[in-house]
């Protein structure tokens, strides 16, 4: 990665130092315009979805090195008729140099997804209001239930011990 000293963040109160945010990949289909941006029509459905990845990035240089993507898609319908398909992969490259790795994984899959929500909610709502429609303002995400349901009991544990860290 390049010298990036001077955009390199600590989250308050969080063991993380953020080199890079970015939108990685974006995507918006708006299948039925302009049929669909008449007036009078009723609130599209809307389908939601949210998902997380991580992964190690090599680097000589900065120890503990990760990349975090946040993938947020929409898929907006009338009936059976698709409205819009949208989707934001926002990237955080986030370093845990003074961190157990132990650790890791509760901060990679809940702390540094609230760094990143705000920003690709932001780029979401932009992205539709763009397509002619009104802005998708999602509310807060509980990452840490999300991480509760998929690792059970595993996860309870990473996230008691993450707090009782701090």
């Amino acid at each position: 990665m390049a010298d990036t000293d001077h955009q390199v963040t600590t989250a308050s109160n969080l063991p993380v130092m953020v080199h890079a945010q970015y939108v990685k990949d974006i995507s918006f289909e708006n299948p039925s315009a302009p049929f669909s941006l008449r007036a009078g029509l009723e609130a599209p459905k809307l389908d939601v979805n949210i998902n997380l990845d991580a992964r190690n990035l090599e680097d000589p240089q900065i120890k503990s090195l990760y990349e975090v993507v946040l993938r947020v898609s929409v898929r907006a319908t009338r009936g059976e008729q698709t409205v819009y398909i949208a989707e934001v992969l926002y990237g955080i490259a986030a370093s845990m140099p003074n961190v157990a790795e132990e650790h890791h994984h509760p901060l990679l899959l809940v702390e540094i997804p609230k760094l990143a929500f705000p920003f690709a909610r932001k780029v979401l709502a932009d992205l539709i209001q763009d397509g002619g429609y009104a802005p998708l303002l999602l509310g807060p995400v509980d990452f840490a239930s999300m991480y509760m349901s998929r690792f059970g009991e595993q996860g309870r544990e990473g996230l008691t011990q993450v707090a009782a860290s701090n």
